[in-house]
């Protein structure tokens, strides 16, 4: 179990919140309007409400004791800057923030983001994926360059076991694991027989990727 601080709670840390709940972590939400908070009480620790641009609000929330604190403002992104300054300055440990643009990623790095997420962008992009393939269920991206399928068993490769396949020469690609019945497993051996139920993740560039499905 981890703890979390999450300041600024708009639609994306409505998620957040929930998501993280739901792994078992503590989590304190803090918001200078306190009635975006009022459907989370029943998530968290302790909803905090104040001025999170100013430094003696942040000094109450003892922010070093957190795992990560994350900033998710998205419409005010002096705010979101000045928090992620703030946080760092005060000895936060990891400070993951919002950002809305590639620019406002820059600056929120400069003033010592850890992490930077796109969290409107992202899922633009799996959907956008998902939606352009029938053989893919989900995406992940890794890098610029490199991505994660999901995808189903191709039929020419039913019955084939992963050796006969042969998947990293011929297509360039990696299969990490595949999915049966709800479960993920680790694809360790060369003998895994393909059946038309599963699920494969796939590791490669996106061009190869796409060339295989």
């Amino acid at each position: 179990m981890k703890s979390f601080l999450l300041i600024g709670i708009g639609r994306f840390a409505h998620y957040l919140c929930r998501e993280l709940a739901a792994l078992g972590n503590e989590i304190v939400i803090a918001d200078v309007d306190e009635t975006r908070m009022d459907d989370l009480l029943d998530l968290v620790v302790a909803a905090k409400i104040g001025d999170c641009t100013r430094k003696e609000v942040l000094a109450t929330f003892g922010v070093n004791n957190f795992d990560a604190c994350f900033v998710c403002m998205g419409s005010n992104f002096q705010n979101s800057l000045q928090v992620t300054d703030l946080l760092k300055e005060m000895g936060a440990r990891r400070v993951v923030s919002r950002a809305t643009t590639d620019i406002h990623a820059k600056f929120l790095r400069r003033a010592g983001a850890d992490e930077v997420v796109f969290p409107d962008r992202d899922m633009s992009e799996r959907i956008a994926v998902r939606a352009s393939n029938d053989n893919v269920f989900d995406y992940f991206e890794l890098s610029d360059e490199i991505v994660i399928y999901e995808i189903a068993v191709p039929h020419r490769w039913i019955g084939k076991t992963v050796a006969e396949v042969d998947v990293r020469r011929k297509y360039n690609v990696n299969i990490l694991a595949f999915q049966k019945n709800g479960r993920t497993h680790a694809l360790n051996s060369p003998n895994h027989v393909f059946v038309d139920d599963e699920h494969l993740m796939v590791l490669g560039t996106r061009e190869d990727l796409d060339r295989l499905v």
